[in-house]
């Protein structure tokens, strides 16, 4: 028996309103069974949220579930895991076209947490829920290295090298403070990475130690590399270290670092909406913690081509 036509309208538009107000938690497999995560998606569903939970089981699911969250017409999606797993959402939502495009909430629960912690929100997961589930979404900027997009930070040479190299179940343990340890141990077989870089004002050669393309401001476990960024303002904030070659000059490049000149003897920054990279070997990379290796690349920004649930004095935010 077919349906009346003006039920089947008035049925189309409840299911439409329900989209409207409905939000996906898209959990990392590792946290479903948290008992403070399971609490607090209680706590919100019985305080009247509408909210979906999807538990990832292997790589790509995340990217998956957010493109089709966005395909199904919902308008919030919330990520819980850490920033690999909210890169790997932002790569799905990215798929969309801009209109389609759900908003962003985040549920920080990895071992470093360094985009959500530069945000500055709530890193308990009840306080968290429910601000990615309430807070406004204001419009911030995406960057992509040769279409693969990381909302945080990119690194190259030794930076990445550490990320890349510090064993999960250390990360586990120690939190942020694993990466100094590997760190440490890694600086005795320590090598530069010869590029040339080019941007939209300049190029230049480069003996590089440590590259950082930041579009929020800490990685690495909480490192401070590009304060100076802001996640809507359509620029990269770049920081290059340069090769040194004694411990006097290990001392003097941090000492720099603590002044951030625009060119100093080891230490360059500035801003930029692009930048390309050619190096003499494989540069190790990361992209929101999440490794890789270019020999040549290209960085652009996409300016508010994204949306995320972020409160009024977010430290990100341009003023």
């Amino acid at each position: 028996m077919s349906m009346p036509a003006g039920r089947e309208a008035a049925m189309t538009t409840i299911k439409d309103k329900e989209r409207e107000t409905m939000a996906m938690l898209i959990l990392n497999g590792k946290s479903a069974q948290l008992p403070a995560v399971r609490q607090a998606v209680s706590a919100c569903r019985e305080a009247g949220a509408e909210l979906a939970v999807r538990v990832t089981w292997e790589a790509g699911d995340a990217a998956r579930m957010a493109e089709q969250a966005g395909r199904d017409g919902l308008r919030r999606v919330i990520v819980g895991g850490g920033d690999g797993t909210i890169n790997e959402a932002v790569n799905g939502l990215m798929r969309l076209p801009a209109e389609d495009r759900p908003g962003l909430g985040l549920l920080p629960l990895g071992s470093a947490n360094d985009l959500a912690g530069a945000l500055g929100l709530a890193q308990d997961p009840l306080a968290a829920l429910k601000a990615a589930l309430s807070l406004p979404l204001r419009p911030v900027d995406v960057p992509a290295l040769d279409g693969r997009y990381f909302l945080n930070m990119a690194t190259g040479g030794f930076g990445a090298e550490i990320t890349s190299s510090t064993p999960k179940s250390l990360k586990r343990l120690l939190g942020g403070g694993a990466y100094s340890l590997i760190g440490a141990l890694k600086a005795w077989q320590y090598r530069p990475y010869p590029v040339q870089l080019r941007w939209a004002e300049g190029e230049r050669e480069a003996s590089l130690f440590v590259l950082a393309l930041g579009n929020g401001t800490r990685s690495g476990g909480g490192q401070h590399l590009t304060p100076a960024a802001r996640i809507d303002d359509g620029q990269l904030d770049v920081l290059i270290l340069r090769d040194f070659a004694s411990l006097g000059d290990m001392v003097r490049m941090r000492r720099e670092l603590q002044r951030r000149p625009g060119e100093g003897t080891f230490v360059e920054t500035f801003r930029t909406t692009w930048l390309s990279i050619e190096a003499e070997t494989d540069l190790p990379l990361t992209l929101d913690g999440e490794p890789c290796h270019r020999r040549a690349f290209r960085v652009e920004v996409e300016p508010h081509a994204l949306s995320l649930a972020l409160p009024d004095d977010c430290p990100l935010l341009s003023k």
